[in-house]
């Protein structure tokens, strides 16, 4: 009988996530925790997408907006539900975009952006206008989610865990101007490293942003964060191949390579680096303890 009562409240849940967006969709005004349905205009296509949000009992239009970014398991719903408490005791709202895999299918489509067809084969004439890319979705967003709760923030932070980390430290790169205070990458699997001698995905040669001066992401607040036992070389979905093993063969490993190079070419520079590189004691790759100390950093 427990056996049967928890799975129909675990169907139970799983249902109303489903459809909280296609609930809220047509609102005018959004609160509490809930989903409303995003307009995707691209060139080829139109379609929607789920935006989870969770916005604290307190007072909405002055308190600060965090993305939360989900991993490759494309799972926002699961992304917002674990900022909830942080979020209610610290007082910000948290906004969870859900990028599906049928939307913006695979690694092209979601970590690399949708900059090019191919991410990881790029060309000058595959590469989507910049309106499609899925970077250019969170301004706009942004905007959407203040017309519909009456929240008054003038910018936001950003984080990313494992997949989301890709997204949220390549969103800084790609978006530089955009509203965004500080951008937390946590566990990624592996970077773009600001080096115009490689190619993207693995550099930025090849793509629009070769030609961009570098000190532009130096001053930015890019924070990353990995587990100290996050180390493992045969981790299931670890990309691994000569060019991305030159980062190093783990994620601890690579997380430090990102900094350190990226704090090489800065200091060669005479510029500005305002990166940071973050330890979390004891966890390998798990969600709960790398939120718990976001949180502390960010708020």
């Amino acid at each position: 009988m427990k056996h049967l009562l928890f799975s129909f409240v675990l169907i139970l849940m799983l249902a109303c996530d489903k459809n909280e967006a296609e609930r809220n969709g047509s609102q005018d005004t959004i609160d509490g925790s809930g989903a409303f349905l995003f307009e995707v205009n691209q060139s080829n296509v139109s379609t929607s997408m789920n935006v989870f949000y969770h916005i604290p009992d307190e007072d909405v239009e002055n308190m600060p907006v965090l993305f939360v970014m989900h991993g490759a398991g494309r799972e926002a719903s699961d992304m917002r539900n674990a900022w909830v408490s942080e979020a209610n005791a610290k007082g910000f709202i948290v906004i969870a975009p859900e990028f599906t895999e049928q939307s913006f299918p695979g690694g092209s489509g979601y970590i690399l952006g949708n900059v090019f067809m191919d991410g990881n084969n790029p060309t000058a004439s595959t590469q989507n206008p910049e309106r499609d890319w899925a970077f250019s979705l969170i301004e706009p967003m942004f905007d959407k989610f203040k017309s519909l709760s009456g929240n008054h923030a003038s910018r936001y932070n950003m984080y990313g865990f494992s997949a989301g980390a890709q997204f949220a430290h390549r969103f800084m790169f790609f978006k530089p101007n955009a509203r965004f205070d500080k951008v937390f990458a946590a566990g990624a699997g592996w970077y773009t490293i600001p080096d115009i001698s490689v190619s993207f995905p693995y550099g930025l040669a090849e793509s629009p942003l070769e030609d961009k001066p570098l000190e532009v992401y130096f001053s930015k607040e890019l924070i990353l964060q990995i587990g100290t036992l996050d180390n493992n070389p045969n981790e299931s979905g670890l990309r691994r191949n000569e060019i991305v093993d030159e980062q190093g063969d783990n994620r601890y490993d690579r997380a430090y390579y990102m900094y350190t190079t990226s704090k090489t070419f800065a200091d060669d520079l005479g510029v500005e680096f305002n990166w940071q590189i973050i330890d979390t004691p004891d966890n390998d790759h798990s969600l709960e303890p790398s939120v718990s100390q976001a949180s502390d950093v960010l708020y």
